[in-house]
């Protein structure tokens, strides 16, 4: 393959991803960062023999100055020896990514928000905003049930103005088997009604009802709507995140000009990439499953490019809190688009200038597009929205 343009070579767009800390963190602070689990790993064992410890080791040791494989004792050492700015700053510096599209709504205090990702990476950052989340933020404000749409059509506009799509964690609090219909008024406000009145001091929003509101909220403003899909963390009902169970929603949403992008998708990305091929506004990443599977993340990639369009693969590190989630993501990505083209050409002599252009649609040109991200750097340009970038 020619060196241009080849996943090695092209820049990223990550399409789906949280914030970094530069926070200066403890072993097992930063053991908790690179694992779905909520528990510490059992007495006498760490997080770090798994795929993603031995990835770190492997990948983000030379990067901080050591060498490959050494200990998780001494990688951490070193860690705290350069601090969590430092080290955030070589590393994400290190990725090759132009892009971050970032969602903020989990443990948001604890991250950087859009504008410093793009100061510490070098590169444009652009907010994901949680739906979830924004209805929660109004109740905690004070709105009540008789205000709610009013008000939070207003706030979604408003985010709307700068974010660059907006995401859903149905998977998580109600799972992917909801009635896909658009609700009607009095069941929102019978719903909106009971919710506020028995929420106490944590807000959280669970209520199938108001979650399909706030969906097509979103399918009503033609966002680019993310979707979690498959792996989570503990608090994920796995079996109810299959993205086939949203096949009645994508038909009823297919001529409205929003665009579904499945996230993650694991074990789920074959069905994932089934729905890419059937819907033309569906597109789908394995962002989370590539750090998480290290070594195996070769085969995942590659199962990506069996039924899928080519024009509807997006790249993604789904990285949250430490920035070698992002490296990782990165590096593990092009290694896994790399390889699974070598074989195409070796099989039938696939043309270095077909495997150029698909390495650029899946790395940054299908994201450019479905977000329609050159609009909105026209709108920057002449001053009608703000940006976060240098």
């Amino acid at each position: 393959m020619s060196t241009e343009n080849t996943p090695a070579t092209v820049p990223l767009l990550d399409h789906h991803c949280h914030g970094v800390t530069l926070h200066n963190l403890d072993d097992s602070a930063f053991e908790s960062l690179i694992t779905e689990s909520d528990w510490g790993a059992p007495e006498g064992t760490t997080h770090f023999d798994t795929q993603v410890g031995f990835a770190i080791r492997r990948h983000c040791a030379p990067v901080l100055g050591l060498d490959p494989f050494v200990s998780a004792e001494a990688y951490l050492a070193r860690r705290r020896e350069l601090g969590g700015d430092e080290v955030s700053r070589r590393l994400l510096r290190a990725t090759g990514i132009s892009d971050y599209f970032i969602e903020i709504g989990h443990r948001a205090d604890e991250i950087l928000d859009p504008t410093e990702m793009a100061d510490a990476a070098g590169a444009r950052a652009f907010e994901v905003v949680r739906l979830e989340r924004l209805a929660e933020e109004l109740v905690i404000a004070g709105c009540d049930a008789a205000g709610f749409r009013e008000a939070y059509d207003g706030v979604l506009d408003e985010r709307l103005r700068s974010a660059i799509g907006v995401k859903s964690i149905a998977a998580y609090r109600i799972g992917l088997d909801f009635a896909p219909e658009r609700p009607s008024s009095e069941e929102v406000d019978e719903a909106l009604a009971r919710w506020i009145d028995t929420t106490g001091d944590v807000v959280r929003l669970d209520d199938p009802v108001i979650i399909r509101h706030l969906l097509w909220a979103a399918v009503d403003r033609a966002c680019a709507i993310q979707f979690h899909i498959g792996y989570g963390d503990a608090d994920v009902d796995l079996h109810r995140c299959d993205p086939l169970l949203l096949t009645e929603f994508l038909r009823l949403t297919r001529p409205t000009g929003a665009r579904v992008m499945l996230l993650h998708c694991y074990p789920f990305h074959r069905e994932a990439g089934y729905l890419a091929q059937v819907f033309p506004h569906v597109y789908f990443d394995v962002g989370l499953a590539i750090n998480y599977t290290g070594s195996r993340s070769d085969e995942i990639i590659a199962e990506t490019l069996e039924l899928a369009p080519f024009h509807k693969i997006l790249f993604s590190s789904d990285a949250f809190g430490v920035a070698e989630l992002y490296y990782l993501g990165a590096l593990l990505f092009r290694r896994g688009l790399q390889r699974a083209l070598d074989v195409f050409v070796e099989r039938d002599q696939w043309p270095a200038g077909e495997c150029a252009r698909i390495t650029e649609l899946v790395a940054w040109r299908n994201a450019r597009r479905a977000y329609r991200l050159d609009d909105r750097l026209f709108a920057v340009e002449t001053g009608l929205v703000g940006a976060e970038g240098p």
